[in-house]
């Protein structure tokens, strides 16, 4: 199931959270807060970075689980969502979308997205959500999937 709710990403019920990254080209600690990595480095803290940093350079689309840190989640994945020029691309949240369910598949049963690529990426959210809705439908995920647009929680 596919839902889309108006919100704080960190703040839903579920059990893993997507955070759109970079390629992890740069070291986190150089990185001013900004977005959905903002808000996790500070209400989750630094030790989801530190994990992800691990991993070195990410692939475009790449997906990696580390804990939540300070987070009530059970995991954060961080996904590839833009380049090094700091634009996303229909290639980079598709791959981006694929790669986080696949890697959340069995062992989570439910997971909550941003817009991948919007803002920061250059796309609208609209087609972010369009171009996340229709990857989500070709993936299989056995469980609850929640898109969650920036703006006033109904909670």
């Amino acid at each position: 199931m596919i839902k889309t709710e108006e919100g704080d990403l960190l703040q839903q019920p579920v059990e893993v959270i997507v955070n759109a990254w970079n390629r992890n080209f740069l070291p986190w600690w150089l990185l001013l807060p900004q977005g959905v990595s903002g808000a996790i480095k500070r209400q989750a803290g630094h030790q989801p970075f530190v994990e992800l940093r691990r991993h070195g350079m990410l692939s475009l689309g790449q997906a990696v689980l580390t804990s939540a840190g300070k987070l009530p989640c059970r995991g954060i994945i961080h996904v590839a969502g833009i380049g090094l020029l700091w634009r996303a691309s229909e290639y980079s949240i598709r791959e981006s979308v694929k790669n986080a369910l696949q890697l959340a598949a069995g062992k989570f049963r439910s997971i909550a997205f941003p817009l991948i690529g919007a803002g920061t990426g250059g796309f609208s959210p609209a087609q972010s959500e369009k171009i996340m809705r229709a990857q989500m439908e070709k993936t299989p995920f056995e469980g609850e999937i929640v898109i969650v647009r920036l703006g006033p929680s109904r909670r």
